[in-house]
């Protein structure tokens, strides 16, 4: 659906944003909007390992032994 945004449409985008926030506060937007997923994807790279220690935290349970008597 949005790999196939034409002009149009990428122009329609950017008037309805200048519209709304007015032509000043878009480059501050924009800077915001980077740096946000700047430190997103140097967040994925870094955590690459599995998190095992909530795995083993949870206590181990017993299994449960019960006799099944037969109706009479």
């Amino acid at each position: 659906m949005f790999g196939r945004l034409g002009w149009m449409e990428i122009l329609v985008i950017v008037l309805l944003l200048v519209i709304l926030f007015g032509h000043a506060k878009i480059p501050g937007m924009m800077k915001n909007l980077a740096n946000g997923l700047n430190v997103f994807k140097k967040e994925m790279k870094t955590d690459k390992k599995p998190e095992k220690e909530t795995a083993s935290a949870a206590p181990k349970k017993k299994p449960v032994r019960r006799k099944v008597q037969k109706k009479k």
